[in-house]
């Protein structure tokens, strides 16, 4: 009987978890996914939490009954460390034994930048759920109170997709609440030009968000270089001071602590060295998926520009893990090939109660097909998708789309 942990409960975690059990069924093997959160997290739509149009629960589903439906062992614990070495990981709930271990972790939010982040700093963040819940105060004490708003991406930043989305929401509420002319916006980004959003850019994306930025008013800085964040302003590496009353700054991503407390391991910053196949480059029992996965930059930008790993990409790396390690459990050493930069590209962005729909056969270049569809009228697509995924999520059908 074969032991399979899988660290990490959300996207990538889940769907690896589930895809193992579900490929080795009726078989009398352990998997047992190690979390520290209880519940599962819809992230993609964090962004409309601090405007009151979701709740955190609207887009949570409890983890146990899920996994547990489909004979999956759960333990509400932090893993601390991986000895890759002896095929053990240690946790707050002790030390565990396995045959093969998924990485599926998510990010730690880097904010070593000065004063940048909503606990040391005087950025906000909406990349967690009491971030979110947060920005609701700040905004309502902002518009009370209207001024300066700088909304953006650091250099390195994993995530500008998900700062796009607020910049757009956060200017649809000031209008919403009657305050807009009253509020100067400027969105600043480490892109090379709007509309890269670490993937290279998508063609006809940047004519698009020129002239969308422009009929909003809003002002933007391409190859913004932020190196400092005081109490009043945003400073740039040319120099550059953008005043601010309120500002969300999306920060770059790092691998989470376990995977840079274990040698070996990881890199640097906590990502984890994998091939084509999701396996460990040293140690062939251990897979990674989602941003715990070490992806090579493919481009060279003035500005550090992170690539996205969340979501969509997050979801099919888990499918080739769980098909994977299913295969070495029957030992089947052919290794299904997943190489990051060909998952095809599919993202459902929110533009203020509007809608751009990204799809491609390639996440990264070279691409034979990719399109963007700007839906002017209601951001509908992306609510259906968010019923759709915490649908097939709370059924565990992870083989699903």
């Amino acid at each position: 009987m074969a032991t399979i942990l899988v660290i990490g409960g959300n996207f990538a975690g889940l769907t690896s978890a589930l895809e193992i059990k579900r490929r080795l069924k009726n078989q009398d093997h352990r998997v047992v996914v190690i979390s520290n959160h209880e519940n599962f997290l819809f992230v993609p739509s964090l962004i409309w939490i601090p405007f009151r149009e979701r709740e955190i629960e609207d887009i949570s589903l409890p983890l146990r009954p899920i996994l547990e439906t489909h004979g999956v062992e759960f333990l509400l614990a932090t893993a601390t460390k991986i000895l890759a070495e002896e095929s053990k990981v240690e946790t707050t709930s002790g030390t565990y034994e396995y045959d093969y271990l998924v990485i599926a972790t998510g990010p730690s939010l880097d904010y070593s930048l000065p004063g940048l982040g909503p606990k040391t700093g005087y950025t906000q963040c909406v990349c967690t759920p009491n971030d979110a819940l947060a920005i609701r105060d700040r905004f309502d004490q902002f518009v009370e109170h209207p001024g300066p708003a700088v909304i953006g991406a650091a250099p390195g930043a994993g995530c500008t997709g998900a700062a796009y989305e607020f910049l757009f929401n956060f200017e649809y509420n000031l209008r919403k609440r009657g305050v807009r002319d009253r509020v100067e916006l400027t969105w600043i980004t480490p892109e090379p030009f709007l509309g890269h959003f670490g993937i290279g850019g998508i063609k006809g994306a940047a004519p698009m968000l020129h002239k969308f930025f422009d009929s909003l008013h809003i002002r933007y800085i391409e190859n913004a270089d932020l190196v400092e964040v005081t109490k009043d302003e945003l400073r740039l590496r040319d120099g550059t001071a953008l005043p601010f009353s309120f500002s969300m700054i999306m920060p770059p991503f790092l691998g989470q602590e376990v995977v840079r407390n274990s040698p070996g391991v990881g890199n640097a910053k906590g990502y984890v060295p994998v091939h084509d196949t999701y396996q460990h480059k040293t140690y062939p029992n251990i897979f990674a998926a989602g941003i715990a996965v070490d992806v090579p930059v493919p481009f060279v930008t003035p500005v550090a520009v992170g690539v996205p790993k969340t979501g969509y990409p997050a979801d099919e790396a888990g499918k080739t893990v769980g098909e994977n390690i299913a295969r070495l459990v029957n030992d089947n050493v052919d290794l299904k090939s997943r190489p990051f930069a060909k998952i095809p590209g599919l993202c459902v962005m929110d533009a203020g109660h509007k809608e751009v729909i990204i799809v491609s056969n390639h996440l990264m270049k070279p691409r034979e097909f990719a399109a963007i569809i700007p839906n002017p009228i209601y951001d509908e697509g992306k609510r259906l998708f968010e019923k759709y995924f915490l649908w097939k999520t709370k059924h565990g059908y992870s083989y699903l789309p």
